[in-house]
């Protein structure tokens, strides 16, 4: 039960140190609301991009530098065998 209170406590930190950067204290309710949505939002657009994209852009590079790799080192071993 130690480790639930612990984690619990972590998060109501997290948040206090979200609202600190975002100086959250400050706004009226309903400024909190639109700036939780504008985050809220923006970090799950970030996430999904991240999601979809970086694995396509990994594999294309993996591509492109194996397509190097491939025509040098045949071309080493092609030149090793004259």
């Amino acid at each position: 039960m130690d480790s639930m209170k612990r984690m619990k406590n972590y998060f109501y930190w997290l948040y206090f140190q979200y609202l600190m950067v975002t100086c959250g204290n400050d706004f009226e309710h309903w400024e909190q609301i639109v700036i939780h949505i504008f985050t809220t939002t923006t970090f799950t657009m970030l996430a999904y991009t991240a999601y979809v994209f970086i694995p396509i852009h990994l594999h294309l590079a993996y591509q492109f530098f194996l397509q190097f790799l491939i025509k040098y080192w045949c071309g080493y071993c092609n030149s090793k065998a004259i």
